[in-house]
């Protein structure tokens, strides 16, 4: 039981979460969620000069078979797609806006590490490093209908002074 818990991110994911302030509003945005009808973004740095500049990834995502405690793009998994835009290139890096239209653990970090551009600093899907304590991933946008007028909002967080300065780090040896 997890009262007023809509949504949750990966662990060391920074940003936006929804919580409800009661069950009947938790109710109604959770439903939000699983008619994908919410409006999520995150910013993610990879590994590598990504391209094509957007694109969609489609992969089923499942429990890897051999590594029971990661998830990966398994034949027989849920079905998981995510949306991509580039941001900046940084040097052999790239700032990406990544929206993911389902909602699967691990979905970001998998997909984009499946296509060759691993998360910065993801112990599990990606590559650590060398100036971030955690990887580069910041829920930045979120858009819903309010519970209370069920008029739409969005909601947006800048990125965390840990993600900004790896972003200047990279920007000076660019």
């Amino acid at each position: 039981m997890r009262p007023g818990i809509v949504h949750r991110l990966d662990k060391d994911t920074s940003g936006l979460i929804v919580i409800a302030k009661n069950n009947s509003a938790r109710e109604y945005l959770i439903a939000q969620f699983k008619d994908r009808t919410v409006i999520r973004g995150y910013l993610a740095l990879v590994k590598g000069r990504l391209s094509p500049e957007q694109g969609v990834i489609e992969a089923a995502i499942g429990r890897d078979p051999h590594k029971r405690r990661k998830m990966a793009i398994v034949e027989a998994g849920k079905e998981a797609i995510t949306r991509y835009q580039i941001r900046q290139y940084l040097n052999k890096y790239t700032l990406v806006e990544v929206t993911p239209l389902t909602g699967r653990t691990h979905q970001i970090r998998i997909h984009l590490s499946a296509i060759g551009y691993p998360v910065i600093g993801d112990p599990l899907y990606g590559t650590k490093s060398a100036y971030l304590n955690r990887q580069f991933v910041h829920a930045y946008r979120l858009g819903f209908r309010l519970p209370s007028t069920k008029q739409y909002r969005e909601f947006t967080s800048p990125l965390p002074v840990d993600l900004e300065q790896a972003l200047e780090y990279l920007g000076q040896n660019d």
